[in-house]
């Protein structure tokens, strides 16, 4: 016979009600997975290779960091000190992103330019290139998490309204 620990279940439920967190990862998922038809469209090339890749448009990091904050926002207030902590770090993520990935990024593409013989041993792979995002890749990663999540938020709510609304919970 198995028992059921009832606090765990309370823990569990309470993280599907919580539409902040579900939709701000939404964001990140559905910006993550517009970079592979952003992929075909503008580059004409089917690569689902970059569903698990950093880099590119849009900034999947920056949906997840805008969403979450403009979701804590409508639901505690953008008052509220969470909303400012919530916000800082977003603001953060995307300088980062922007700024310190990106030249690490920019900085990796120089050294595989480099010749083979300036190495004692010649490296395994090249390093990776596509660390950071440009502006523009960020600025538009941080308008669509707002997007996503706030309609999500009100006119759908969390995973437990969903699967009560269906009869499920």
């Amino acid at each position: 016979m198995t028992v059921i620990d009832t606090s765990q279940l309370s823990s569990f439920t309470q993280l599907l009600d919580n539409s902040v967190l579900f939709w701000g990862l939404i964001s990140c998922g559905l910006a993550q997975l517009s970079k592979l038809f952003f992929e075909l469209i503008v580059k004409r090339e089917w690569r689902p290779s970059v569903l698990i890749e950093t880099g590119g448009m849009p900034s999947s990091h920056s949906a997840l960091v805008t969403g979450t904050a403009a979701g804590i926002g409508l639901i505690m207030g953008f008052e509220d000190p969470a909303f400012a902590l919530a916000t800082t770090i977003a603001f953060v993520v995307m300088y980062d992103a922007s700024g310190i990935r990106r030249a690490a990024g920019n900085t990796a593409a120089r050294i595989n330019q480099l010749p083979s013989q300036n190495w004692p041993l010649p490296p395994v792979a090249p390093l990776k290139e596509s660390l950071g995002h440009t502006k523009l890749e960020v600025f538009v990663g941080s308008l669509l998490g707002p997007a996503i999540a706030l309609p999500g938020i009100v006119f759908i709510g969390s995973p437990l309204h969903i699967l009560q609304s269906f009869g499920l919970a």
